[in-house]
């Protein structure tokens, strides 16, 4: 099928991006505990794939606006509060499992899988050329995770597809939404998390995938050229560098929206081994670890390096894998003990053992408790490797020598300042995903630069007018908190610690609605 001008011209802008992003690549270094290993290399530039795989993309699923809302009204509250945000569906959704050829961190080909979805209907909305939302989810241990699946309760998406869905395929939006390398069907057998050329890649040949197969799927719904990039945690950070690859790249992004993503990676990762250790945070450092080892081979010269014994044997095949709640039944994986309680023992003589004594746990601030929950018996992460990585961030603060800092540092998205238009979404007690260190900081940064591009919300803010554009978000996130620390009194939990554990993942639907309002604007 002839594809118009328009297509054309997106899809070679696409094509071009890719080529552009390249992967990560392999370091050549293999480093133990303490060791000087070399900064990452970049792999060759990834070739750009148009053609799903296989063509057509399947049908998981059509839904017509009515029955999508009938879905949202006899679902569970976490629906009913979602239709009450975004308003009644307009648009039908066509829902399209898409497979398609990427790389993984060391630019080793493999295969991807992923959601396409697409508007439909008679509305005027719902036809003709549409905008495209790239969408990054976010972070999940389930290696089954598929987007494509929306309507499935048992699959780990759920929350995020019927989001996804909701708030932009069913007002008009074509939503081409990645499960990423190492999830459900792809070939890799490791996640390249937070590899932030890798996974702009993945996203890219997502992307050229689907606006390949978009022609072959329906003649009422074409691709219009307005690009918005979109992603929650993981998937905020995945936006960020997809935008940053596009942009030096020469492609123009209509808007961009990341929410709650780690953008100042090495930042982050340095106060988690300082002490200040985030809900989750075993998971993502065992992601991160893995990640890392496979694409740079710099992080350890074996996993006992880092991983205390109970752990090390068959942890770098762990992720993607089981739930969280199985790897902690079965004793692969602790959901909150990353640190031993006992401080790591200083070389004789070399001054550190009163600054590392300080920092297991840190003391002063309102996170303490959560912090605190980081250490203990059946922890993760060895003293021996800690001890280096401290010793590292002591001596070296901002030039860092040690592996696993190295590569957090090549990652930080620090530095990137966006030319279109952004919306910076958080909630500023953000318990996993710290709100000052990484949507505040950038936030302070491109405001800086350029303040009329910038839109900043933190749903946290007290709602003190209605007209506030995001009156509705705020209020509702509100509701949420009062809601969690009404049902722990009620059982005899912990308020303070209900409240910081479903903190982040309670953020999320007030940050989509706000995205979704933020785009229609353009």
């Amino acid at each position: 099928m002839k594809l118009n001008l328009r297509f054309d011209a997106l899809i070679a802008a696409v094509i071009a991006a890719v080529m552009s992003a390249g992967c990560g690549g392999g370091g050549s270094s293999s480093a133990g505990v303490g060791g000087t290993p070399a900064a990452p290399e970049p792999a060759a530039p990834a070739p750009a794939v148009a053609t799903p795989l296989p063509s057509p993309p399947a049908q998981t699923l059509s839904l017509s606006a009515g029955a999508l809302k009938a879905m949202l009204q006899n679902g569970p509250s976490r629906n009913q509060s979602l239709l009450r945000l975004a308003g009644d569906p307009i648009c039908s959704v066509d829902v399209r499992y898409l497979q398609y050829a990427t790389v993984g961190g060391a630019g080793e080909p493999t295969t991807a899988s992923g959601a396409l979805m697409l508007p439909g209907g008679t509305d005027p909305r719902c036809t003709g050329a549409r905008p495209i939302v790239l969408y990054g989810h976010a972070t999940h241990p389930e290696k089954s995770f598929n987007l494509a699946l929306l309507g499935d309760d048992k699959n780990a998406s759920q929350t995020e597809s019927l989001t996804i869905a909701t708030i932009f395929a069913a007002r008009g939006y074509i939503v081409v939404a990645p499960n990423y390398a190492g999830y459900d069907s792809s070939a890799l057998n490791y996640h390249p998390f937070l590899n932030a050329k890798q996974q702009s890649t993945d996203m890219l040949d997502a992307l050229a995938a689907a606006m390949a197969a978009l022609p072959t799927l329906t003649p009422r719904v074409t691709a219009s050229t307005k690009l918005f990039l979109t992603g929650y945690s993981q998937g905020g950070y995945v936006a960020l560098a997809t935008q940053r690859a596009l942009e030096q790249a020469g492609v123009t992004v209509t808007a961009s929206a990341p929410m709650s993503g780690p953008y100042s990676l090495a930042r982050e990762l340095d106060d988690n081994f300082a002490g200040q250790v985030r809900v989750g945070a075993p998971l993502f450092a065992t992601l991160l670890a893995t990640s890392y080892q496979r694409s740079y081979g710099n992080v350890y010269a074996r996993p006992s390096d880092l991983y205390e014994s109970g752990y090390a044997s068959g942890i770098e095949s762990l992720l993607p894998g089981a739930d969280a709640a199985t790897l902690d039944r079965l004793g692969k994986l602790p959901p909150a003990r990353l640190f031993n309680r006992t401080p790591p023992e200083a070389p004789p003589g070399s001054g550190l053992q009163a600054s590392l004594n300080a920092l297991t746990p840190p003391t002063g601030t309102w996170m303490d408790r959560v912090f605190e929950r980081g250490f203990g018996g059946g922890n993760l992460f060895t003293n021996s490797f800690r001890l280096a990585y401290l010793q590292d961030l002591l001596a070296r603060p901002a030039d860092p020598a040690f592996g696993l800092r190295i590569d957090a540092k090549a990652n930080d998205l620090r530095g990137f300042a966006p030319r279109s238009p952004i919306l910076l979404c958080g909630g500023a007690e953000d318990a996993t995903v710290s709100f000052a260190n990484n949507t505040g900081a950038l936030a302070q940064t491109l405001t800086a630069l350029a303040p009329t591009r910038v839109t900043v919300l933190d749903v946290d803010q007290r709602a003190t007018s209605s007209s506030d554009p995001f009156f509705d978000e705020k209020l509702g996130f509100a509701l949420v908190k009062e809601s969690t620390v009404a049902q722990a009194k009620l059982f005899g939990d912990d308020p303070e610690w209900e409240v910081a554990r479903n903190y982040h993942a309670a953020v999320y639907p007030f940050c989509a609605s706000a995205v979704g309002k933020f785009f229609a604007r353009f």
